[in-house]
């Protein structure tokens, strides 16, 4: 069983404290909640405590499937990925932006992220995020997107 976030292929720094991973990082999405990009950051970050400052930064790529997210727009989701885009879903492979819809509309829309923490690496971006399908409850996950031309070219979610 992990106990922290694992982020292939970047340097991450983390503080494990009590067996709860501290990140620094974040926006509370919401659909039809206001843009924090105006917002000043916040003094110090803390698990449940978003930084704005990891949403001002984050590939514009990965905002837009956080924003289609908080929108319930399950067109625009699928719209941030290249045309044969995939996403690998606790194994399973929904590969094109019909099929990408479908999943999203089915298992994602209606949800809300919170960013926890994003770091750019190498051809993308990886991020740690809670996730609450529903709206409701909620579980913590990795997020690794590859992005090629602003667009993502291959999403890998792992759950925590």
């Amino acid at each position: 069983m992990r106990t922290g976030p694992v982020i292939a292929g970047t340097a991450v720094a983390v503080l494990v404290v009590g067996g709860i991973a501290v990140v620094a990082g974040g926006d509370f999405l919401r659909a039809g909640a206001a843009g924090s990009a105006q917002s000043p950051p916040a003094p110090a970050a803390s698990p449940g405590r978003p930084d704005p400052a990891a949403r001002r930064e984050l590939n514009p790529a990965a905002r837009r499937y956080l924003d289609a997210v908080a929108a319930r727009d399950a067109d625009a989701l699928a719209a941030a990925f290249a045309p044969d885009g995939l996403v690998v879903d606790l194994g399973r492979e929904i590969r094109g932006r019909d099929a990408i819809r479908r999943w999203a509309a089915d298992e994602v829309i209606g949800g809300v992220y919170e960013l926890l923490g994003s770091t750019p690496r190498a051809g993308g971006v990886s991020m740690l995020v809670r996730f609450q399908p529903g709206g409701v409850g909620g579980f913590r996950a990795n997020y690794h997107f590859d992005i090629t031309d602003g667009l993502i070219t291959q999403a890998t979610l792992e759950y925590a």
